[in-house]
């Protein structure tokens, strides 16, 4: 049975979240925001990243989708942290992925120390009803809480859904590569410092 698990809960005056994770999982996911596009782009994660989720979101999405998505990120990157030891960890993650006509790179490392770099040119600013420019907010929310630097890159696409598609797989693929236990690093840190705590 797998040790890196969490469960985070995480209650405001806008959000009440609840995350549970196995980063040794099979892909499994059950989601519950009220934000469809979003729940689809969390499954991708879980999927590519084979990491088991359960989460439970109940925002104040009468105002809009904004504090909702932006605190998923913060309580993901939470439940990510929590369940992490980096001892033994690869560190680094890195992934290209296409879809049709777009294509995207995300590159990951847990590094102890929060920073986004982000760069998705979308060719339009809703994907149905939900607003593109909170994807930003999602990953910053994450890489501020679970201390990763994290580049995310469009290389191109036309379809917002695409491009954004592209990047949530990718993000899944560069996070299973980056906590993969590396057996010829079994218990060191992946640093010369000795510490990845920022």
């Amino acid at each position: 049975m797998s040790e890196r698990q969490a469960s985070v809960e995480r209650n405001t005056n806008e959000t009440r979240i609840k995350v549970s994770i196995n980063l040794d999982g099979s892909g499994k996911f059950k989601i519950q925001s009220g934000l469809p596009f979003l729940e689809h782009m969390l499954e991708q994660v879980a999927r590519h990243g084979l990491i088991d989720m359960d989460i439970v979101a109940d925002g104040d999405l009468q105002i809009d989708a904004h504090h909702t998505v932006e605190d998923l990120g913060i309580t993901l990157g939470q439940a990510v942290d929590k369940a992490l030891s980096k001892t033994g960890i690869r560190r680094y993650g890195h992934a290209y992925v296409p879809l049709d006509e777009a294509l995207s790179r995300v590159v990951i490392d847990f590094s102890g120390r929060p920073g986004l770099e982000y760069n998705i040119p979308f060719k339009r600013s809703t994907v149905g009803d939900f607003d593109v420019d909170l994807f930003f907010e999602f990953f910053q929310g994450f890489v501020n809480h679970a201390k990763v630097s994290l580049h995310i890159d469009n290389l191109r696409g036309n379809n917002a859904h695409h491009q954004i598609e592209t990047v949530f797989k990718a993000f899944g693929r560069a996070v299973r590569m980056a906590i993969e236990l590396d057996p010829r690093m079994q218990g060191t840190v992946p640093s010369t410092k000795g510490t990845l705590t920022g």
